[in-house]
């Protein structure tokens, strides 16, 4: 099982400020970041531009995730314990099912990201 991982790479440090505005920014600049793995539980990530970045194995363990479009976001083996997903969009792959199970009892999600 993947251990979450506080990255040095400062994309990531920006989310962890809760500088949404300025991590878009910096996608939007064409800045790479590597988000695999990392720990962003209990963040306010509302208002994120997630569109083709990998939170594969991520902890989104309590964040505040409401109205995030994920439609092109790789999930694969991520963990929403507890998180709030109101309005959010997600990979057509993952089923309600899956979801729930995903935020009631922390298994991770578990889809076909070749769809």
């Amino acid at each position: 099982m993947t251990k979450p991982r506080i990255s040095d790479n400062s994309m990531y440090l920006t989310l962890r400020m809760g500088e949404i505005a300025e991590f878009n920014r910096r996608k939007l600049a064409g800045e790479a970041c590597d988000l695999t793995s990392c720990d962003l539980s209990r963040l306010d990530l509302r208002e994120l531009d997630a569109s083709g970045l990998d939170f594969s194995d991520c902890y989104f363990r309590s964040s505040d995730l409401r109205g995030i479009d994920f439609r092109t976001t790789n999930l694969e083996g991520a963990s929403f314990a507890q998180a709030f997903i109101s309005g959010c969009y997600l990979p057509q792959a993952v089923s309600p099912t899956e979801m729930m199970l995903a935020l009631e009892h922390g298994t991770r999600l578990r889809y076909n990201t070749r769809q």
